[in-house]
């Protein structure tokens, strides 16, 4: 009886890991080629992986919330078994969220002089404690920085060692590296005690909201933000949209406010390409880029995601209505893949869709920029000496300090204002 390795496959470009989010089979379940037999997790998308042959389960080698680096064994079939169909198999519970250590034997460190040295060889870092949580992969870039994983107090969640971590420890390894860890990192943890256990219910942090807090805490480690506020007269925008809205509408697609929003920004930005742009912390560089991929935050029942409307500037504001319906529905239901959530260069979040009149998002790294919009209201305002109604609608952004300045910003901001109190300034920029 012949026994096959499943590995977990190449799962997208430049994504060398996964959380298994859960078991689609069971140990002794039948299973076909091609068949789904695990959800795995990254980068804020769920995806199944198919089993490449027929067998019978033989063993499961994680268990639910496991970090697991791409081509690592994560199950054993046996070929020629009896076994009854995975159909019946129920999702197995989930453990705590610790990473598994790669199997790579480790070397042993020589014994070390008095003063801290090894007898003309580099020490090796003590083996990984097993309750240490970290992913395989950083396990292994410690290993390589020569960098005591054991010692270090993780910035994660929950503590876990991230790769930023290690890469700020500046360990021996490093070739000469440097690198300033956040002083926010060094504050302890303080731990959570309870006193009325009984009142409480726990459930552990894991898939899609797990990977945004670990994305959230990062990103507000590594960028300095800044926000600034300012509202716009949109009462033509809210006129040409209700007049367009009907006519549109026949084409079975609705239009909100955030093709607009969109437009606005992207002519804002080729005048401030700062707004558009990625810092390169490896190489020391801006990288400008002269596309311009628009993110939009979507609440979803499982979480925050957000798809990108790709070569935005290359689309009429109905193409764009068309293509936000979509990917919302596909984020809804869960269905959205990597490449539909990836390479945005400024995103978008529309809390005004649900309420507030203000926030201060967090930039989806690495990205330099968010901007925000909010709900519109009825205000009066003070106009050639007359009072008028007038629709307002609230605006946000948060940027990276590192590279804008609160005057650019607020030039940027202006620009984008400039486009939506005047609809049709905004079509210019469209031909």
């Amino acid at each position: 009886m012949a026994t096959v390795d499943i590995k977990l496959p190449e799962i997208g470009e430049g994504v060398t890991e996964g959380e298994l989010v859960n078991w689609l089979v069971k140990e002794g379940d039948a299973v076909e080629e091609d068949q789904a037999i695990v959800e795995i997790m990254t980068d804020k998308a769920t995806v199944e992986i198919p089993s490449h042959t027929s067998g019978t389960v033989k063993e499961l080698k994680f268990q639910p919330g496991d970090m697991i680096e791409v081509d690592s064994i994560i199950m054993t079939l046996e070929s020629g078994a009896s076994a009854k169909p995975a159909a019946e198999s129920k999702p197995e519970a989930a453990k705590d969220d610790v990473a598994k250590e790669a199997a790579a034997p480790k070397p042993s460190a020589p014994a070390a002089t008095s003063n801290g040295g090894s007898n003309g060889q580099a020490l090796a870092p003590p083996v990984a404690a097993s309750n240490v949580l970290a992913t395989p992969s950083t396990r292994r870039l410690a290993r390589e920085m020569n960098v005591d994983i054991n010692q270090m107090q993780g910035s994660g969640l929950a503590g876990r060692v991230t790769r930023e971590d290690v890469l700020a420890s500046g360990g021996g390894g490093s070739g000469g590296m440097e690198s300033v860890k956040p002083a926010s990192m060094e504050f302890p943890r303080p731990a959570f005690h309870s006193n009325q256990a009984d009142l409480e219910e726990r459930e552990p942090i894991r898939g899609i909201r797990k990977k945004i807090a670990e994305n959230m805490q990062m990103y507000k480690h590594i960028i300095p933000h800044f926000s600034l506020m300012d509202e716009a007269d949109v009462t033509s925008l809210v006129k040409m949209r209700t007049d367009l809205k009907k006519e549109m509408e026949k084409s079975g697609i609705k239009v909100t406010y955030l093709p607009f929003v969109m437009k606005a920004l992207i002519a804002a930005s080729r005048q401030y390409p700062m707004l558009n742009a990625t810092i390169d912390d490896d190489a020391g560089e801006i990288v400008y880029k002269k596309y311009f991929n628009i993110g939009f935050a979507a609440d979803t029942p499982n979480g925050l995601v957000v798809p990108v409307i790709k070569n935005a500037d290359q689309k009429s504001i109905l193409e764009i209505s068309a293509e936000i319906m979509q990917l919302a529905d596909k984020a809804r239901s869960g269905k959205l893949s990597l490449e539909e959530m990836r390479g945005a260069t400024i995103t978008i979040t529309n809390i005004g869709s649900v309420g507030g009149t203000a926030a201060t998002p967090i930039i989806n790294h690495p990205e330099v920029a968010i901007f925000g919009m909010y709900k519109i209201s009825d205000k009066p305002v003070l106009s050639d000496g007359k009072w008028r109604a007038r629709k307002m609608m609230n605006l946000s952004i948060t940027a990276d300090h590192r590279l804008i300045d609160g005057a650019v910003a607020a030039r940027y901001m202006n620009e984008v204002i400039a486009r939506l109190q005047n609809p049709a300034r905004l079509m210019l920029d469209l031909i």
